[in-house]
């Protein structure tokens, strides 16, 4: 074995690594901010905030970015009353995937 396939061999597994860390991110991001807006909408939590925060989840699968996921969020939100901006959602949408790495850094 040559140590460029060794090289090639470690970048490949550096490069896997990295987009299942960014996937989870990502996933958990996702559920961090299907809790926060559960409970503006007032469900209570446990298993229907979960299961609110699960359908959030879901909604990244429908099209790359963030955008579906903000349209879900703030679609929920305006359907109840709440009146909130795309720009606010995204604000919380960052400061949920910086505790989502933090807390999958195990900080």
């Amino acid at each position: 074995m040559t140590n460029f396939d060794e090289r090639k061999r470690g970048f490949e597994a550096d490069f896997a690594r990295d987009q299942d860390l960014s996937f989870r991110v990502t996933a958990r991001r996702n559920r961090l901010l299907g809790l926060w807006a559960a409970e503006r909408l007032g469900i209570a939590a446990g298993a229907a905030a979960e299961d609110y925060a699960k359908t959030v989840v879901a909604a990244d699968f429908e099209a790359p970015g963030d955008d579906d996921v903000v349209e879900k969020v703030r679609g929920d939100l305006v359907a109840k009353g709440i009146e909130i901006s795309a720009a606010e959602i995204r604000a919380e949408l960052g400061r949920a995937a910086v505790l989502a790495r933090d807390q999958l850094a195990g900080k």
